[in-house]
């Protein structure tokens, strides 16, 4: 049987069908229904059906091609289940209303000694109404696929963007694939896995499978014997959803060395699917993946942390090289930093001070993890803290887990280093709240400069006279609140306005200073905020 040319949609499972019971349709024949799969449906009444099938269709027939004539004795019905099989079909239906009233005994047979699965459609099911059942259950399985798409991508963004990315993501990919998931360097050693390793056969299918896609050197073929006696190909490129035959690995046999590699390469051997992924521009790392089963969206997934991986073991490639190097060479000769922003790209810009959560230090893979998920390749990695120069527009604007995060206010490359301080700062305040990220505002409030351990003992050593008598620190704290009103600050007290000058009055006397003085007030204002 031909493997068919499935849509790029995921199949519906025949017990699917079976199960609604609007369609009362019943299997007569065939397969156990958990075994087959439907990819779209397809009506014919054609005696030969086989030049109007593309392969994984629910054929639906009334039975309107059965000659009157077909006897017991005849070959009709093995021939035409014959041909249903050879294009492909997954299943046939047979409608009993309103040529048959039954199902004919000799297309049960024929079907049984076929292996194709035959359905009973009762007189009040229509063929659209089978149609429509396949076409709902599809787009359920296509709304669950991308959903579990959707959900893998995002899980692999936020393990990209961990301390230590690549096991993060690694293992993120082999949970969603259900298999074993490892980065070969460009030696092909095995840098990192993932998941549960399969046996050394497959290890070995999957090693030379990646010489397949990897650049760096002749590649070679890994490929799938295909029956006895013809040549041996080389390894199907991925197509999402397309069904894969287990097929004995052959011998690796060089290719054309002037051929451009391709970006992905598959291959099946003892029950798994085996998939190879290059990685980066030429840097020779490889992305393989061995999983018990393929579905549409494993391809996509697989794809996601295929491009993540690249970033993280090549450098990424969001402005060139050979500029950020110029930029480097011209600021370390002198040239001011506004001089050789263009070459790096727009601003205004940020600084990122980063700090990975724990007591451990950062890497130069995890430093470039985190430049990566902000977007900038200016990552400038230090034992306790990661420094990445972003530009403006891509300012975080949520935590990233793993990391404490402070950042600048937007500058233009002159204010570079106060920039580097703003953010210094804000990663300090970030630790000491324990806060994931911290910006540091247009704006600084005074608290904000000064240390709150610092702030809380000048409040105390400050206020002292007053703190014994706390009618009078309260009263001090609204009269000075409201702007030294003396009305207002009566009646948010609910005391007459000469007790409020009396207390205003001694509380002067207390602390040996003019409250008519506005950096008097300003100061007790601070030392009330932090007491």
């Amino acid at each position: 049987m031909p493997d068919p040319a499935v849509p790029p949609t995921p199949p519906v499972p025949l017990t699917a069908l079976l199960a609604r019971e609007d369609l009362g349709l019943r299997q007569l024949a065939g397969p156990p229904a958990e075994e087959v799969v439907l990819h779209w449906v397809h009506t014919s009444e054609m005696a030969d059906p086989y030049p109007y099938l593309l392969g994984g269709e629910l054929l639906l027939s009334a039975g309107v091609h059965i000659p009157e004539a077909v006897g017991p004795g005849t070959s009709y019905f093995d021939d035409y289940v014959s041909r249903i099989v050879a294009a492909g079909g997954a299943a046939l239906g047979f409608g009993v209303a309103p040529v048959h009233d039954t199902v004919p005994e000799a297309l049960v047979a024929a079907c049984a000694s076929h292996g194709l699965p035959l359905l009973e459609v009762p007189p009040r099911t229509t063929f659209s109404g089978v149609a429509r059942a396949v076409w709902q259950l599809m787009a359920r399985a296509r709304l669950a696929e991308l959903r579990r798409v959707t959900e893998a991508q995002q899980s692999l963004a936020t393990a990209a963007s961990r301390p230590d990315p690549v096991p993060s993501v690694l293992r993120q990919l082999a949970q969603r694939l259900g298999g074993w998931a490892v980065l070969y360097g460009p030696e092909g050693t095995e840098i990192a896995s993932a998941g549960r390793k399969p046996g050394e056969e497959a290890r070995a299918a999957l090693t030379r499978l990646t010489e397949v896609v990897r650049p760096s050197r002749p590649t070679q073929a890994a490929s799938a014997a295909p029956h006895s006696g013809s040549n041996p190909g080389a390894p199907r490129q991925a197509e999402p959803g397309a069904p894969t035959r287990s097929e004995p690995p052959a011998a690796a046999a060089p290719t054309d060395p002037s051929r451009p590699a391709p970006a992905s390469a598959t291959d099946s051997v003892a029950g798994l699917h085996l998939a190879a992924y290059s990685l980066g521009a030429g840097h020779g790392f490889v992305l393989g993946v061995a999983a018990p089963q393929r579905t549409a969206g494993d391809h996509t997934v697989a794809s996601v942390a295929a491009v993540l991986l690249s970033l993280l073991t090549g450098e990424q490639q969001s402005g060139t090289g050979a500029a950020r190097s110029s930029a480097l060479v011209r600021m370390l000769l002198g040239v001011p930093p506004e001089e050789v922003a263009s070459l790096l790209g727009d601003g205004p810009w940020v600084v990122v001070r980063a700090r990975p959560d724990g007591d451990g230090a950062s890497d130069p893979v995890a430093a470039s993890a985190l430049g990566a998920a902000l977007g900038s390749a200016l990552v400038d990695p230090a034992e306790d803290v990661v420094r990445v120069l972003v530009p403006a527009d891509r300012a975080p604007a949520d935590p990233l887990p793993g990391w404490t995060l402070g950042v600048s206010a937007a500058v233009e490359p002159e204010d570079w280093p106060a920039a580097d301080t703003q953010a210094a700062r804000a990663l300090a305040r970030a630790r000491a709240t324990r806060a994931p990220l911290l910006r540091h505002g247009a704006r600084p409030a005074l608290a904000d400069l000064v240390p709150p351990g610092e702030a809380a003992a000048h409040a105390r050593a400050l206020l002292a006279p007053v703190t014994a008598h706390p009618a009078l620190t309260e009263t001090l704290r609204t009269w000075l609140s409201l702007h030294g009103s003396w009305d207002r600050t009566a009646v948010a007290l609910s005391v007459h306005r000469n007790t409020v000058r009396q207390r205003i009055a001694r509380c002067a006397a207390l602390l040996a200073t003019d409250l008519d003085d506005p950096d008097v007030r300003m100061e007790l204002w601070f030392a009330l905020r932090h007491s």
